[in-house]
């Protein structure tokens, strides 16, 4: 290119050179810069812009990409034309050669392109899309007041301000938990009894509200308050969690900790206020467990004795203090929940959270953690209309439970006859009672193969989750040679709305059974798996302590009953970072907890996934487990290259893996 700089002439400074390339004077075909990264693919722009010049009659085209308010990103091509042209027809001519994901989300057409001096496009010169471009079929506003509806809807579901009515759900930032959210709220608001499955078959507000214009009101009925007792039930999951708290080695198998490090000047004082208002609000928080005439019950206590456990240390000194800082809980005892600062400096805490499962869950932590900053900020917080002891109330009445048989005959059905027992290759002899000693490997799933994953979901119709369980299916599979599986997945277990603001256990398990045979081919395997999962949704009421009891599992105090392994997926919510004028980042603690055999979490993240291996250490050696990781990283690769793949044909050589008798080893083909 032509340039200012002569070699060899003088030295420049790199500045001088970078100024000048990113004044637009510069082209690299391949370059970092002209890719992008939109809904978790890569994309390179030149080749967008390459299609967009074939299209008859365009004369120049460049391709950006936008932010909005949310710093969501998207495609917006600029072109210019011997005549005027229509966005859908630049959509339609560009799908010819280009999958949905690089179509361009607006489209702006000019008289001609910015230049540059050197006669190249301004790109920094190009205008915002907003008032100027003609977004075709990318956006379609709401044409109806049912659809207007709906779009209100999706929009608080997903945390967006802009969905169109052609918009896919799942492409937007949809998941399992959100379409429960959004069945939920369609429920509520709309007044129809909208099934889960069709959230996949109808995803967008179009096909969503020509359903629903066909479909039955039914008058949204709120969950009722209860009069005040001295004593209330408890709900299924919470008897559960209160026997396996009895257990010789669980008493700290149900203490959700959490710890983080504010930087900052921190508020005592405020920080103590908030905490106590948090208190005060959700009468979880103030609830203990009893025994009355021989049943467990809870009460909840009008007021209760609570302080934040403050010291001062060195940032050698916290990481012991951090360790001793989870503990037993005694259920009579409210708050189940604990709460510690370490002062590093004056301006820097380790803030500790420990509290019991039996009054939380994962979603309840989100809660907390929001509505503490809130108060901690003098925001004044809307008062609840119902508290957990309302909800365990209407779970029990006679109207839910009919709903909870009708949903019996799906579970008995999938899981009759005798259960498959999980046979892993363990390096140690099963305990003659359950162990819950545990240790943790850590593995990352790079860009690359997440991409070739949410590439596969978007073509089957699947979730990215039922991808990735059907993988972790197919490796339990390869190491057990069994053709019949069972996997526990945890679900938010709110299927009424009213729920959704409570701090409280509402968690409940589906055990997924499926049969990962050799001869089926990955897609098929899949599709079966969608089927399964998307059954095991439409009847995710049905408590699993009772599905332990009708499948009558024979008692082993070895094992957990139904399944030995759970799969769970995370999606990265907007995260909370600061807390008032604090920022806030995760203070990492090591868990020594194994509530199963083997569990595998998966988080998904800007950059790629991480994959997080937990594994009972009275079974598993951590060689075994880095084994197991790195297959699951092969199984990915292959599926990713042949969707078409039959199971048998994924291999990985060199794995190998000890019996219960560590004299002998075997190999294990893929």
């Amino acid at each position: 290119v032509d340039s200012p700089f002569v070699p060899g002439e003088r030295l420049y400074r790199t500045g001088d050179l970078a100024r000048w390339m990113a004044d637009g004077n510069v082209d690299f075909i391949g370059r970092i810069d002209h890719q992008a990264k939109i809904r978790g693919y890569r994309i390179e722009i030149g080749e967008v812009e390459s299609q967009l010049l074939k299209v008859e009659a365009v004369r120049e085209a460049a391709v950006v990409v936008r932010e909005d308010g949310n710093g969501q990103k998207a495609l917006c091509a600029y072109f210019a034309a011997k005549a005027r042209l229509q966005a859908g027809d630049l959509r339609s001519a560009l799908s010819q050669e280009l999958p949905d994901y690089m179509i361009p989300s607006y489209f702006v057409q000019m008289e001609r392109l910015p230049l540059t001096p050197n006669g190249k496009i301004d790109r920094k010169a190009l205008p915002a899309p907003e008032g100027n471009a003609d977004i075709g079929s990318e956006y379609t506003a709401p044409r109806t007041p049912l659809e207007a509806k709906l779009v209100g809807i999706w929009q608080k579901v997903l945390g967006l301000e802009k969905v169109g009515v052609k918009d896919d759900f799942f492409d937007i930032g949809g998941h399992s938990l959100r379409a429960t959210m959004l069945v939920n709220k369609v429920r509520m608001e709309v007044n129809v009894d909208f099934p889960l499955r069709d959230v996949f078959r109808y995803s967008t507000v179009e096909g969503m509200a020509r359903v629903i214009a066909r479909m039955e009101e039914q008058e949204h009925a709120s969950i009722p308050r209860i009069e005040e007792r001295d004593y209330y039930l408890l709900s299924s999951v919470q008897k559960r969690l209160y026997i396996q708290q009895q257990m010789e080695g669980a008493e700290l198998s149900y203490n959700m900790s959490g710890m983080m490090v504010l930087s900052g000047a921190l508020d005592r004082d405020r920080f103590e206020t908030a905490l106590r208002g948090l208190i005060a609000r959700h009468e979880t928080l103030r609830t203990g467990f009893e025994i009355v005439n021989g049943e467990p019950m809870q009460r909840v206590h009008p007021q209760v004795e609570f302080a934040v456990e403050y010291m001062r240390a060195s940032e050698e000194e916290a990481e012991e203090i951090a360790g001793r800082f989870v503990r037993v809980f005694d259920l009579e005892c409210p708050p189940l929940l604990r709460v510690g600062l370490i002062e590093l400096t004056p301006e820097r805490h380790i803030l500790m959270f420990d509290i019991h499962h039996i009054i939380s869950d994962g979603v309840s932590t989100g809660i907390l953690l929001e509505e503490l900053l809130r108060l901690y900020s003098g925001e004044e917080l809307a008062p609840l209309r119902i508290q957990y002891k309302d909800y365990v109330a209407w779970q029990q009445s006679d109207a839910q439970r009919e709903r909870i048989r009708q949903q019996e005959a799906y579970w008995t059905n999938l899981l009759g006859g005798e259960l498959p027992q999980l046979e892993l290759p363990f390096e140690f002899a099963r305990p003659a009672v359950r162990s819950y000693e545990g240790d943790a490997v850590d593995f990352s799933i790079d860009e690359l193969k997440s991409e070739g994953l949410q590439r596969i979901a978007e073509v089957t119709g699947a979730t990215l989750f039922m991808v990735l369980l059907a993988v972790y299916k197919i490796l339990l599979h390869k190491y057990s040679r069994q053709q019949d599986i069972i996997v526990g997945t945890p679900v938010s277990g709110r299927t009424h709305a009213d729920t959704e603001p409570l701090i409280g256990m509402f968690v409940n398990s589906l055990a997924i059974r499926s049969y990962p045979a050799g001869e089926k081919t990955f897609l098929s395997y899949l599709e079966e798996l969608k089927e399964t999962m998307l059954g095991a949704y439409e009847n995710q009421d049905y408590p699993f302590e009772e599905l332990v009891d009708q499948v009558r599992v024979s008692r082993d105090l070895s094992r957990h009953p139904v399944f030995d392994t759970m799969f769970v997926m995370e999606t990265k919510e907007e995260q909370i970072n600061r807390f008032g004028e604090l920022t806030m980042e995760p203070f990492i603690q090591t868990k020594a907890v194994a509530k199963f055999d083997l569990t595998l979490e998966i988080m998904i993240e800007n950059e790629g996934m991480r994959g997080h291996f937990e594994y009972g250490t009275k079974l598993f050696t951590r060689n075994l487990i880095d084994n197991f990781a790195e297959d699951f990283l092969t199984v990915i690769s292959r599926i990713c290259e042949q969707p078409e793949i039959q199971l048998k044909d994924i291999s990985s050589n060199g794995l190998t893996a000890r019996l219960e008798n560590p004299e002998v080893t075997i190999d294990i083909v893929f």
